[in-house]
């Protein structure tokens, strides 16, 4: 399509000054590009609501009173009566283990643990059902379990014959508890050395490629809890080193919930309590078909990773999202920043691969974001927010680069949509040589610097509006009187938005020259700031492949 008939097409899509925002016939029609950022099937899988109505909570008062005590007391004890053959397992061994336990000492320890981890678990309420053949360490070094959703997961870890675990250095420093720990071999991960992330892989990679010497290495692959609606993005570690990994799944198959334990939600004590007062608490546990990785995904446990989470969701009739633990950490900012923490899940895996954005990027655009949205309802942009924002009134021209940030056309912004529209609407228009355009086109004297009369002219001219009041953008872009290039160029790369204004009537505008007869464009008089069509040609296209 040639930029005028592309112009044409942008400015019949352009809604009258009255039209309303939520008209989706006047809204420019869904593009065959948009697609891969398509909405995630499931918008927040780290919630959790479990409803509890009154004959419920009557029972679990009353089933509280006889269970509760009685299984705390059994825990303590087993606890307890596990204390001495962990001690036994790790004596004199380093925190940081470089052989695998052996001989007499994993003869007497290893049995009583796993025993008394199944006891413990019993104690609990949990019957679990087991399904499927557990690999040897020969077979498959590495299971990756999901979907992670509690700390109860780590009845995969004792029905899988205790294999290590990765976990926190800080968790084998807590009383009874680290013990137990350290008897399991676990990989420890710190989160002061700045070289932990690279030495855990490399342990992981010695363990698993040690042809059994090790035990099995247990890896929970989503890196964080979700509420069993999705499998989110898996983390490549368990699929580095290149070898077999069996998935292990985790059902649980309750008309009451009480073992999701997400970032929105039951707190752990209010997890324990509420599982323990049930009479019992079903689990299934699934070991599939070990997963041998190809050549390609040997060199490539992005792609391994996410065939395994395929066969996963498959198995357990849930779809795939590209969520991961930084869209926990966006939520949280979210919610510091008075926002609801809904709105700072993007699905960063898919946002960061496509968009090329690290985590500080989107991070400060969430502050961009906050400061539009903050005060609007339930934390989204509507048009007035975003008028309001761009310091511009609300005109056709804004309706349309309104419409085209909002991509599911509901009449309002998210904050995964304004990520998406400044990275691929704004930014690739807010090049050097456009910034240098549109600087030409409001300095109509050419002296080098724009007043607030050029400018106001100039933008009345391109959103339609001619008794339009700038001067309170002008002063934001302005330091004195007149605006240099700098001052222009140092606004414009700070605020993305704009470019896509100006483009669109740089269009417009070439489209007029280029539809003008022949004899026309011999006696037009050109002013020596207007944009040439030769200009244009070489201006790169602003939009972006997804």
């Amino acid at each position: 399509m040639s930029r005028c008939s592309e112009a044409a097409a942008v400015a019949a899509t352009v809604p009258d000054a009255d039209a309303g925002v939520g008209s989706a016939g006047l809204r420019p029609p869904m593009v065959p590009r948009q697609a891969s950022f398509f909405p995630p099937p499931v918008p927040n899988p780290f919630v959790q609501q479990t409803r509890l109505g009154a004959a419920r909570r009557i029972q679990i008062f009353f089933l509280g009173i006889f269970l509760l005590p009685i299984r705390a007391l059994l825990l303590g004890l087993i606890l307890l009566l596990a204390w001495p053959f962990a001690a036994i397992s790790t004596a004199c061994c380093p925190e940081k283990q470089t052989h695998p336990v052996t001989g007499w000492r994993r003869d007497v320890s290893q049995p009583v643990l796993k025993f008394l981890g199944r006891a413990l678990f019993f104690t609990m309420g949990f019957i679990v059902t087991v399904k499927g053949k557990i690999a040897s360490p020969v077979e498959a070094p590495i299971f990756v379990v999901a979907p992670h959703s509690s700390f109860f997961d780590g009845i995969a870890c004792v029905v899988a014959g205790l294999p290590s675990m990765v976990s926190r250095n800080e968790n084998v420093h807590v009383p009874l508890i680290g013990r137990l720990l350290r008897a399991l071999q676990p990989v420890l991960v710190s989160r002061i050395d700045p070289d932990s992330r690279k030495n855990t892989i490399n342990e992981i990679i010695r363990r698993a490629t040690s042809g059994g010497e090790w035990p099995q290495i247990l890896v929970f692959p989503e890196g964080t809890c979700t509420n069993r609606s999705c499998l989110i993005t898996f983390k490549p570690g368990a699929f580095i080193p290149g070898v077999p990994v069996q998935p292990v799944l985790l059902r649980y198959p309750n008309k009451l919930d009480t073992v999701t334990w997400t970032w929105q939600g039951y707190t752990f004590v209010q997890l324990c309590v509420l599982t323990w007062c049930q009479p019992f608490t079903k689990v299934e546990v699934e070991f599939m078909p070990v997963q041998v990785p190809s050549d390609e995904e040997k060199r490539d446990p992005v792609l391994f990773a996410g065939r395994v989470r395929s066969l996963m969701a498959e198995a357990l009739g849930v779809p795939v999202t590209d969520h991961t633990y930084e869209d926990c950490r966006l939520m949280i900012s979210a919610g510091q920043l008075t926002l609801p923490m809904e709105a700072g899940l993007v699905e960063f895996t898919k946002i960061s691969r496509k968009l090329k954005l690290d985590w500080d990027g989107v991070r400060r655009h969430l502050d961009e974001y906050a400061a539009i949205a903050s005060s609007s309802k339930g934390g989204r942009i509507g048009i007035e927010e975003f008028a309001e924002y761009l310091k511009l009134p609300v005109s056709g021209v804004l309706r349309q680069l309104f419409a085209l940030f909002d991509r599911n056309h509901d009449g309002s912004i998210d904050f995964r949509e304004y990520v998406i529209g400044l990275a691929v609407l704004c930014n690739p228009a807010n090049t050097e040589e456009i910034i240098q355009v549109a600087f030409k086109l409001f300095d109509v004297d050419e002296d080098g610097y724009i007043t607030e009369q050029e400018f106001s002219t100039i933008l009345q001219a391109s959103l339609g509006v001619p008794d339009l009041d700038v001067s309170g953008l002008f002063k934001e872009i302005a330091q004195g009187d007149s605006v240099s290039y700098e001052e222009f160029k140092r606004f414009a790369l700070k605020h993305p938005e704009y470019a896509k204004i100006f483009t669109t009537y740089l269009d417009l505008q070439t489209c007029h020259v280029f539809s003008l007869p022949e004899e026309g464009q011999a006696a037009q008089p050109g002013a020596s700031n207007k944009v040439s069509p030769e200009e244009r040609d070489e201006n790169p296209s602003d939009k972006k492949e997804d």
